[in-house]
């Protein structure tokens, strides 16, 4: 796979430049892989239905509520893509912490973020599922350019790099959906990444429900806004293989701590103890 630089400037659109690519490599057929895209795509979606149509609690107790409290509430601001994105980005992590299926991009601690940006922007503008199978190829592409010049987990580099590689994804898969050209999707990808870096990975008593449904919620939103900002010509001052690269050496140097240990940050609040205690006890 190659690197953001290269993809920057593929020719438009950048998805059927990485899907000839990824088949050039891994010998699938075109058809085949969009196939399972879109079963992807769907098994998403399934994932966000159920994540709004159930109250129940997640096995800490911690979660279980947030999206449809959110997706059943007056959208006071008026704001209904706002309020959908986010709702649907904590779906999706809900049904992780309950232990349903959801499809991991990257992880599964970050599997919201896409499909709250994606899915979301598309039903506010009322497009299918077929449409959103090449911005997916393009949302891949770009987590595997990411994943080849640093690591994607929190546990390696601190919830910048599970969630900010998941930010940029859907960051660069919105801004094809919306028509943005290959360099512009890799910007979008860039300004998503750049401006997640130094955050730490602290879930509370190891599981992955405090901070992180709420978190996927705002990086949902926060890629919907990379996309609008490149989709209008703004660009990333750094070069995004240097974003990259200036990420994944934040990631290492940051103690141990603050890398999903569940020894730092919201892990180490009192709160945060008390239901590690009460989870070990039971």
């Amino acid at each position: 796979m190659p690197t953001l630089a290269e993809i920057m400037v593929a020719p438009s659109p950048a998805s059927v430049w990485i899907l000839e690519q990824d088949c050039a490599e891994s010998g699938l057929d075109a058809a085949a892989v969009r196939s399972a895209m879109l079963g992807r795509i769907r098994d998403m979606r399934s994932s966000i239905e159920r994540g709004l149509k159930t109250d129940a609690p997640s096995i800490t107790g911690m979660v279980g509520w947030n999206a449809k409290g959110l997706h059943d509430a007056p959208d006071l601001l008026g704001a209904p893509l706002l309020k959908r994105v986010q709702a649907y980005a904590m779906a999706v992590n809900e049904e992780n912490a309950r232990m349903g299926r959801i499809v991991a991009a990257p992880t599964a601690g970050s599997a919201g973020t896409i499909p709250g940006a994606l899915i979301g922007v598309a039903d506010h503008l009322k497009l299918s599922d077929e449409q959103l199978v090449m911005p997916m190829v393009l949302a891949a592409g770009i987590g595997q350019a990411i994943s080849r010049q640093m690591f994607i987990s929190g546990a390696a580099g601190g919830c910048q790099a599970e969630i900010g590689s998941s930010a940029a994804m859907a960051a660069a898969a919105v801004t094809e959906l919306l028509g943005g050209n290959s360099r512009a999707c890799v910007h979008a990808a860039s300004l998503a990444l750049m401006n997640t870096i130094g955050l730490v990975c602290d879930p509370v008593g190891g599981f992955v429900e405090v901070p992180c449904v709420s978190r996927n919620a705002f990086f949902a939103v926060h890629a919907v806004s990379a996309a609008q900002l490149a989709l209008a010509g703004l660009e990333s001052f750094i070069p995004p293989d240097e974003v990259v690269g200036a990420v994944a050496q934040v990631g290492r140097m940051m103690p141990l701590e603050l890398r999903e240990t569940a020894e730092g940050g919201l892990a180490r609040t009192p709160t945060g103890l008390a239901v590690t205690a009460r989870m070990e006890r039971q």
